[in-house]
């Protein structure tokens, strides 16, 4: 897969096959829609195009809301090439771009630009000025300007559509299950391991303190998670909290991870956290002794899980 950073910077020498969207999670419903438009461009002999934008379209149109997005940019681009794309355009998003109309949009860049032989888009897409841009509209200029369009209709998981919007809930809830099921894979944190006040260590439950350096990147209910590192080439189980540390009347919010039979050093490292299961909420303890005691019980509990389970 080609990445390009700019939709002017794209200089296709033959027609594509292309679809549009901001694909935060790129959730199973994504993924259908992309594994079809990818099948469908090598079966007609055309090249694959995934058009999507950075940074989001409501960090830029919302400035008063914060916007926390299941993925970053880096995490969307390295599923989005799992699934075989041959190019991706991560086009910057301004209010410029937002002005231009759905006509603009589909005559100078979807035509003219990436030479759009078919359109494959997801159920009920809008695009545009004020999103006025719509299936409708998509059909008279597919006509006007000779290119076909096919709507993917919304992929269903037990009669609940999956959005990126009920992920985000979901994560935002516990409802780990429901966020993995809908996503096709668990969701994940990346972060750089720093020191921390070696609390964990003194009672014997070393952490490695990750930071998450994009600040839109979501955060899930705070409380302790089962987890999965790949370090080193290794896979490690380990379990995570996060929260405040109620206990030690932390104030800010940090994201710890114990990992079983792990004892190596990892400051400085980044590294990637799967989140399997949510084992509790966060508690605050009487005592660093009653804090011990549960660690361990959530250490039995994971393994336990573990075994009966991955």
């Amino acid at each position: 897969m080609e990445t390009v950073y700019s939709i002017s910077d794209f200089t296709p020498t033959q027609e594509t096959y292309v679809t549009i969207g901001t694909f935060d999670g790129v959730h199973i419903g994504h993924q259908k829609i992309i594994k079809n438009l990818v099948s469908q461009a090598k079966s007609n002999g055309k090249k694959s195009v995934l058009l999507t934008f950075f940074p989001h379209p409501r960090m830029v149109l919302q400035k008063e809301v914060s916007v926390k997005l299941i993925n970053t940019i880096n995490e969307r681009k390295e599923l989005l090439e799992k699934i075989g794309l041959d190019y991706l355009i991560i086009h910057p998003f301004s209010r410029a771009f937002s002005r231009l109309t759905a006509l603009d949009f589909v005559r100078d860049i979807l035509v003219n630009q990436l030479k759009t032989s078919k359109l494959i888009i997801g159920y009920d897409h809008h695009f545009g000025k004020n999103r006025e841009g719509n299936i409708e509209q998509l059909s008279e200029f597919s006509q006007i300007y000779n290119f076909e369009i096919e709507e993917i209709p919304a992929q269903d998981i037990d009669s609940v559509a999956v959005s990126s919007t009920k992920i985000r809930n979901a994560l935002k809830s516990g409802e780990l299950k429901t966020a993995n099921d809908y996503l096709g894979y668990e969701f994940t944190l990346k972060g750089e391991v720093v020191k921390g006040e070696n609390i964990g260590t003194k009672i014997g439950f070393p952490t490695a303190n990750i930071v998450i350096e994009e600040e839109y990147k979501l955060i899930p209910k705070s409380g302790v998670y089962i987890v999965k590192s790949l370090i080193e080439g290794i896979e490690y189980f380990g379990m995570m909290n996060i929260g405040n540390r109620p206990t030690l009347n932390g104030k800010d919010q940090t994201i710890e991870i114990h990992f079983f039979d792990f004892q190596d050093d990892l400051y400085g490292k980044n590294i990637n956290v799967q989140l399997i299961y949510f084992l509790r909420e966060e508690q605050k303890f009487n005592s660093i002794q009653d804090l011990t005691t549960q660690l361990k019980l959530d250490k039995q509990s994971s393994l336990t899980y573990i075994e009966n389970n991955l």
